[in-house]
């Protein structure tokens, strides 16, 4: 074997001229080089190629991650949906049809008569489409107590169907109090009345 002086007293240049020792060992250093060389080269392209692999599974990952909430949230929006159509169902219930809105007009002209209060005004006005009901403002103005005039608002909020009362002004006058006020009641349109509306707010197509 050949010491570490005698590798240093080496020619590079004229490897012809090396001892067959030096010749094996450096031909034993390339053959392991070349084998160290193409296993790198080897293991970078599998190493890029697990990089890649891992980026690709954390993109999929979120990506199942993202429709995973979305189906969470549409779920949970058709349950809401689900829950809103109810209620408005059962708002819908409270909402007279245009044959009972006389009925609910006495119905709010007896709760102040039973309440001992004196109509000087009781008129309906013209009714205001609102999407699929129609909202009818009432006019009022009633004398009385305030005592009789609080029962009759009461009673008002306690009717089956939805009224409110708006714009409300009192005054005192000779004794007993008056009040003037804006009821509203709101019914929901029939299906030919829905259609109607449909047509009327369709805009017109252009002929050809």
């Amino acid at each position: 074997m050949m010491n570490l002086e005698e590798l240093k007293n080496l020619n590079p240049k004229t490897p012809g001229a090396w001892p067959w020792s030096a010749k094996i060992l450096s031909f034993v250093m390339m053959f392991v080089a070349v084998v160290i060389a193409g296993a790198l080269l080897d293991w970078q392209e599998q190493w890029d190629s697990l990089n890649a692999a891992k980026a690709q599974e954390e993109t999929l990952k979120e990506t199942f991650l993202s429709k995973k909430r979305q189906a969470v949230n549409l779920d949970l929006i058709k349950k809401q949906l689900l829950e809103t159509q109810e209620s408005f169902g059962a708002l819908l219930k409270q909402l007279p049809n245009k044959s009972e809105m006389d009925a609910l007009l006495t119905d709010i002209n007896q709760a102040g008569l039973g309440r001992g209060l004196q109509f000087e005004l009781f008129r309906p006005g013209p009714e205001s489409i609102q999407g699929s009901f129609a909202e009818q403002p009432i006019s009022i103005k009633v004398t009385g107590s305030y005592d009789d005039l609080g029962k009759f608002s009461s009673d008002i909020s306690m009717l089956p169907r939805i009224v409110t009362l708006n714009e409300i002004a009192i005054t005192p006058n000779a004794g007993i109090l008056t009040m003037d006020a804006i009821a509203k009641t709101f019914r929901y349109l029939d299906d030919e009345e829905l259609a109607s509306q449909k047509k009327a707010n369709k805009p017109a197509g252009g002929g050809k």
